[in-house]
């Protein structure tokens, strides 16, 4: 996607967030296209307001994990994956490539984390 397109999408969807900040499918939306874009304060931003919203979202707690590992933000990655996995998030295979997870490898706590879920499963 050029960096056009982004910002084109971007700025519907913040035009829609504008009008209801509680829809967390726009909240889910927006936090995907920061990320993408390179806007990763941002869409760490959308991450934490969309885990508020549904504290029980697997898939909000992961999402916010990545945002946090591309802000090298490693401890707060893993512990955000941990409560992911606890909560239910079982794609462990995408979890060990995910690219935005990337700058995890290698850091003890992720490794640890990846050992005890082969283990598991």
């Amino acid at each position: 996607m050029s960096e056009r397109d982004f910002d084109f999408e971007i700025g519907f969807f913040e035009s829609v967030f504008a009008r209801d900040k509680k829809d967390a499918r726009i909240i889910e939306i927006l936090g995907h296209l920061y990320t993408k874009s390179g806007k990763v304060t941002e869409g760490l931003r959308m991450d934490r307001s969309l885990v508020r919203l549904q504290p029980r979202n697997p898939l909000a707690h992961y999402n916010l994990a990545c945002s946090l590992s591309l802000k090298k933000r490693k401890k707060e990655a893993v512990e955000s994956l941990e409560t992911a996995v606890s909560l239910g998030y079982k794609d462990f295979e995408w979890m060990a490539k995910d690219p935005d997870l990337q700058p995890l490898e290698g850091y003890s706590g992720f490794v640890i984390l990846l050992e005890k879920l082969r283990e598991n499963h």
